[in-house]
């Protein structure tokens, strides 16, 4: 039995100025073969892939295909489309005869040239396999669902959870639906619904028993315990998008002809409710200037506590650019009684700071050296504390010990401000990054998440009080006030009035 398996990972965002490009994935980490294999083979969706390949009763080889994973950020320059997807296809050509393919993709990459990229490699893996060689993928709870995606693979296995802390699992859950179609003749039929709706990512917390998302999480895992079902996913979309085809959607796929009815109303039933629920997805946004203010007040009337805020409209792990000043600039107004931290992409002023060395002192502009649109710079005589490279290992929210390099990097102080400079995007939340600066996040008055809402798995048995910040950038949480010029249309929440049948 010889099982191929590849990756191609990336959130994209349109409203991100700065396209992706190859440098962006090397500096992830582009592997093939047998590297991919022994790299990651307790890692993410491929490390599920692997372990459970592994334990399969009958001898597997597990042929390795191309790792291609790369920050969220802006749409994919089309000259790096086609080498990741030719690359991808002559490692699968080379690969010769195999019994399956078991993707890891997203199901929200963008490219300038291609606005459904899964569903182009997808498609293209089918035609060069042929119509009897199963085809599994995993994707993020955030993906675009399409139909071509939908037509090109005999199983969807999506994400459960937000924040994102089952990537292995849906790894072995893609993984065990290919074994049931090897080795017991399932005969995967898939109902898929497309809704005309966009939510935001703010409270879609299935992990909070008070949340309908987690309802949600429940009904499809009781779903998945039934034999005849081989997956079920509500994919609630990544929301800044300004694609053809965009929305939400339900997948439900079950065994057999005989459950095809159960599928398809399974689906529509489970459509209805997210449609019905629709608005409980929108989250309440307090001003940065008030965010803030409120920290200050927490920190002085509790000085041990820790008040989170949430930058999600400019948050890294939603493909903004990570060099907003909104919230730094309210920060330095007040005197903390503990650390406030605060985080900047910035690989200008990593270098400065450096040319500098630690302990030197500077009036330095800070912040929108990547994003002018949204962002002001500000100015502040800063310390330098710290430089280091951001290399470390990410678990909980969106990996399962995934290596994260985000470059040489630098802590900048203004008074007790610790601004954590890094010289490239990742994820602005981890406590591992603050950790690995010198600094420990559940000690601080005030820590900006930008995130909007995996941090909470790290955060929220530990702070005090967490806010979600009204503030401009490429993710912002009131999405729908921006313009799309590409969306189908009606959508909700631009078009409020929207029945759905």
């Amino acid at each position: 039995m010889r099982i191929a398996i590849g990756q191609l990972w990336q959130e994209s965002n349109t409203l991100n100025p700065l396209p992706t490009t190859l440098r962006d994935f090397e500096a992830f980490g582009i592997y093939q073969g047998g590297e991919l294999i022994t790299r990651f083979a307790e890692t993410n969706e491929l490390g599920g892939f692997i372990q459970s390949l592994h334990a399969w009763p009958t001898p597997t080889e597990i042929v390795g295909l191309m790792r291609f994973a790369a920050w969220p950020s802006g749409p994919v320059d089309a000259a790096t489309f086609a080498i990741l997807i030719d690359r991808m296809m002559d490692a699968l050509a080379k690969a010769g005869r195999i019994d399956a393919v078991l993707l890891a993709l997203h199901g929200s990459l963008v490219a300038e040239c291609e606005p459904d990229v899964e569903g182009h490699l997808l498609q293209r893996v089918r035609e060069h396999v042929g119509p009897t060689i199963p085809i599994v993928a995993t994707l993020d709870l955030h993906a675009n669902v399409t139909q071509r995606m939908v037509d090109s693979a005999d199983v969807l296995t999506l994400y459960h959870t937000a924040p994102h802390i089952d990537v292995m699992g849906t790894g072995r859950r893609g993984a065990g639906a290919l074994r049931r179609i090897l080795f017991e003749d399932a005969k995967p039929i898939m109902a898929f619904r497309k809704l005309p709706m966009v939510v935001p990512a703010e409270r879609a917390n299935t992990q909070d028993p008070t949340s309908f998302s987690y309802g949600v999480r429940k009904t499809l895992e009781g779903w998945e315990r039934n034999r005849h079902v081989l997956g079920a996913g509500l994919a609630t979309v990544q929301p800044w998008l300004d694609i053809p085809d965009l929305g939400s959607s339900v997948l439900v796929v079950v065994d057999g002809e005989s459950w095809r009815g159960w599928g398809d109303q399974a689906c529509a039933s489970l459509a209805t409710e997210v449609w019905t629920h629709r608005r409980d997805y929108l989250p309440d946004l307090v001003d940065a200037s008030d965010a803030v203010h409120v920290a200050h007040k927490n920190a002085k009337a509790e000085p041990s506590a820790l008040t989170v805020i949430s930058d999600s409209a400019d948050a890294t792990t939603s493909g903004s650019t990570g060099d907003s000043t909104v919230l730094l600039s309210e920060l330095v107004k007040y005197d903390w009684p503990r650390p406030a931290i605060v985080t900047l992409v910035g690989p200008e002023t990593v270098a400065e700071a450096e040319r500098r060395g630690i302990g030197a002192e500077w009036t330095a502009t800070l912040g929108a050296t990547r994003n002018r649109r949204d962002f002001l710079p500000i100015t502040l005589p800063v310390r330098v504390t710290n430089i280091f490279d951001a290399r470390f290992i990410l678990s909980g929210h969106l990996a399962e010990k995934l290596p994260i390099d985000m470059g040489r990097s630098a802590v900048l102080t203004q008074k007790n401000v610790h601004i954590v400079v890094t010289s490239r995007s990742g994820p602005h939340f981890a406590p591992q990054l603050f950790q690995t600066a010198g600094l420990d996040p559940f000690a601080a008055s005030v820590l900006i998440a930008k995130s909007p809402c995996g941090f909470r798995a790290a955060y929220a048995d530990r702070a005090k009080q967490i806010l979600v910040a009204r503030a401009p950038g490429c993710a912002p949480s009131d999405f729908w006030r921006i313009p799309f010029q590409r969306i189908p249309r009606p959508l909700w929440p631009w078009d409020d009035a929207l029945v759905y049948a």
